[in-house]
C-alpha cells in the first residue's frame, strides 16, 4: 500500500515524538496493586471468605460513586467537542508502516472538514490520527485508560481525558462520535468494532458510518462474515451493509462528510 505522505512530512525530532507523561494513570503500575477495572470485576467468590461481606459493604458502593464521577468528568470534558470522529487501530503499528501515513492523511482530511479527532491516546495508529489532527490545527483528543503497566500519551494529544474503567471510556468513544474509522488492530480494536456494530444492529444507537481502512487486512474478516455468519443465518444481509471498507483517505472523508451533511444517522434513516 502506498502511503499518502511526502517524505519530508515525516521529519520530526525524536524529542517531538516522545510520549507525554501521564502519571495519573500509572498509580497501579507503580504500586503493583490491581487496576480499578480488576478490582471492580473480581467476583465475591474469588475473595477470601472473611473479606467478602466487608468488601461488598464498604468498597463496591463507593466504587459505584467513583464510576459515576468518571462518567461526569468525561461528559464535562467532552461536552463542547462538536462533531467528532473516533479512530481506532493498533498501538503496535510503527511509523514506517504505510498505514501510519494513511491514518495521518485520513485524520488531516477529517479535521479540515471540521471534525474533532478522538483516539485512545496511545502510540501507533492512535498517534498517527492525533498527529494528523494537530498538523492541520484540528482538535486532537486522547482518551487514556489505566493499565497494569506504565504508559504515557502520544506526543500529538492536545486534550487528554483519563479513565480507569474501560466501559466508561468506551461510552465516550461512542457518545461523541459521528463515525468510527477502524484501522488494522488487535483484540482491543476488534472489541470496539464489534461493540459499535452490535449497538447499531440492535438499535441502541442510530446507524452511523463504520469505516474499515485496509482492505488487505479486513478482507478475511469480511469474507468470513459473508460465508459463515450470513450463510448460517446468524446475521442478516443488511447487517453486512453496516461496514464499508477502503484504502483511500479521500473515500473515508466522503463517506463521513456525506452522512453528516445528509443526517444519514437521523431518526428517519
Amino acid at each position: 500500500m502506498h502511503s499518502p505522505f511526502e517524505p519530508d512530512e515525516l521529519q520530526y525530532d525524536e524529542d517531538q515524538l516522545s510520549e507525554q507523561p501521564n502519571p495519573s494513570l500509572n498509580l497501579a503500575a507503580r504500586t503493583g496493586r490491581a487496576t480499578e477495572d480488576e478490582q471492580l470485576l473480581v467476583s465475591p467468590a474469588q475473595k477470601p471468605a472473611p473479606q467478602r461481606a466487608d468488601d461488598f459493604t464498604h468498597s463496591d458502593p463507593w466504587r459505584v460513586l467513583r464510576i459515576q464521577g468518571e462518567f461526569v468528568a468525561g461528559f464535562d470534558a467532552l461536552a463542547d467537542v462538536g462533531p467528532a470522529v473516533t479512530i481506532f487501530g493498533s498501538a503496535r503499528t510503527p511509523r514506517t508502516d504505510p498505514l501510519y501515513g494513511v491514518a495521518v492523511a485520513t485524520s488531516r482530511r477529517l479535521a479540515r472538514a471540521g471534525f474533532a479527532i478522538i483516539t485512545g491516546g496511545g502510540p501507533g495508529i492512535m498517534e498517527a490520527a492525533n498527529r494528523g489532527a494537530r498538523e492541520v490545527k484540528g482538535r486532537s483528543i486522547g482518551c487514556g485508560i489505566e493499565l497494569p503497566h506504565e504508559q504515557g500519551l502520544n506526543a500529538f494529544v492536545d486534550e487528554a481525558v483519563n479513565f480507569r474503567y474501560f466501559f466508561v471510556r468506551k461510552t465516550m468513544f461512542v457518545k461523541y462520535a459521528e463515525a468510527f474509522v477502524i484501522f488494522p488492530g488487535g483484540f482491543g480494536t476488534l472489541d470496539e468494532l464489534f461493540e459499535a456494530l452490535t449497538l447499531i444492529q440492535t438499535g441502541k444507537v442510530r446507524n452511523f458510518p463504520v469505516v474499515l481502512v485496509g482492505t488487505a487486512y479486513w478482507s478475511g474478516l469480511l469474507t468470513w462474515a459473508k460465508e459463515t455468519l450470513l450463510a448460517q443465518g446468524t446475521i442478516s444481509p443488511k447487517d453486512l451493509d453496516l461496514l464499508q471498507c477502503t484504502d483511500d483517505p479521500a473515500e473515508v472523508e466522503r463517506i463521513i462528510v456525506d452522512c453528516y451533511r445528509n443526517a444519514c444517522a437521523g431518526p428517519d434513516n
